[in-house]
């Protein structure tokens, strides 16, 4: 049994915004809300980055269209004594999936992390 870091992605709609730092202000407070009410204050968000398709630099994860926006999320969990990465992507979308429900989720990367001796 291994613990692992899992990042997943998320898209959430914001709508009634004029800029981009309003929407992800909002994505990421509301996010948190919602993840704070189901007692998971141990996952991380933040805004995701997407690379540019022209240079490859990554810019923050938001496009703005009719006073609507999506903004991608970045979320991480840490999943102890799972049974390998499979297992691992399971438990983190079943737990974070359960609080933000209807939430598109896509895990995007599972890094393996050493045990902390106690």
């Amino acid at each position: 049994m291994s613990n692992y870091l899992v990042a997943m992605e998320a898209a959430w709609l914001v709508r009634d915004v004029k800029d981009i730092d309003d929407a992800i202000g909002v994505a990421v407070s509301e996010a948190g809300k919602r993840l704070n009410q189901q007692n998971k204050e141990y996952v991380e968000v933040e805004v995701g980055a997407t690379p540019c398709p022209a240079c490859g630099e990554p810019f923050d994860s938001a496009f703005i269209a009719a006073n609507t926006a999506l903004v991608g999320l970045l979320l991480e969990i840490d999943v102890f004594n799972a049974d390998g990465e499979k297992h691992a992507a399971r438990i983190a979308k079943s737990e974070v999936g359960g609080a933000l429900r209807d939430v598109p989720l896509s895990v995007i990367e599972i890094v393996e992390t050493e045990e902390e001796d106690e």
